[in-house]
């Protein structure tokens, strides 16, 4: 099995006292696997206290980015502060930032565009509503999201990305889709970049973020074109994470 990426979303949850459980509870278990990367991303005023906790198996992102580099932009966080922290990646078009407030395309483009230049590792977020996947435009909505950066800026840069495929009727909701339905669309992505380049296309990670969790994180990642899981609530519960990790080291060590 190829390279898993195993990536916590913390949302706006913990404390200091919190955080140090949590972050100890996973040093204890992560191990040094060049086929496994593990990823934690809490909030931006915890970002130094988990850099200081983590073992180096571990590597921190941030959960969003501002669209402009720097200047007049009050509450807003620049990706040239995130390099200066020692940030790896960053979470860009997630579905609570394009839903509550206001990401569009256009500004989700400028935000991974600007990732790159301060060398930090996207992961941009797609997927669709319950309702569009109701009516069948799963596919359309997720193609329009990555072609409208592809478009805007260049597909060059995917070669050193990660998309990460979360539906949106799947977050936070204990539904999840089943591994056949997520393959399903990952190949899709797949097939959409490869318009664009082969290359790229068979070998950007693809990440599941839809109520992963330990019961049902292997099946997931078994699946071909599933390279690891973006995890939310489960990334909160330290035994639960750290079942979804072990997961993936099973499989790795297959």
């Amino acid at each position: 099995m190829e390279k898993l990426f195993i990536v916590a979303n913390w949302k706006m949850n913990g404390n200091k006292r919190s955080n140090e459980q949590l972050i100890n509870c996973i040093n204890d278990k992560v191990c040094e696997n060049a086929n496994i990367e593990v990823v934690i991303c809490p909030p931006f005023t915890y970002l130094t206290q988990i850099l200081k906790l983590k073992t180096s198996s571990i590597k921190i992102g941030a959960q969003n980015i501002s669209e402009n580099q720097n200047g007049a932009c009050t509450g807003e966080i620049s990706g040239s502060m995130l390099q200066d922290i020692k940030v790896d990646y960053v979470i860009i078009g997630h579905s609570e930032r394009r839903q509550m407030y206001n990401d569009t395309n256009a500004v989700i483009a400028q935000k991974f565009e600007l990732a790159h230049q301060n060398n930090l590792i996207p992961i941009l977020c797609i997927g669709e509503s319950l309702n569009e996947r109701k009516t069948g435009q799963t596919l359309s909505v997720i193609e329009s999201q990555i072609k409208s950066i592809i478009e805007t800026t260049r597909i060059e840069l995917f070669a050193k990305s990660i998309i990460a495929y979360e539906p949106v009727w799947a977050i936070g909701t204990g539904e999840t889709a089943s591994p056949e339905q997520a393959e399903e669309v990952h190949t899709n992505i797949r097939n959409i970049m490869e318009v664009y380049d082969s290359n790229i296309a068979s070998s950007i990670p693809i990440l599941y973020g839809g109520s992963v969790n330990g019961a049902n994180s292997k099946d997931l990642f078994t699946m071909g074109n599933i390279n690891g899981g973006l995890i939310g609530g489960a990334s909160l519960n330290g035994e639960e994470f750290v079942e979804i990790y072990q997961a993936a080291e099973s499989l790795i060590n297959e």
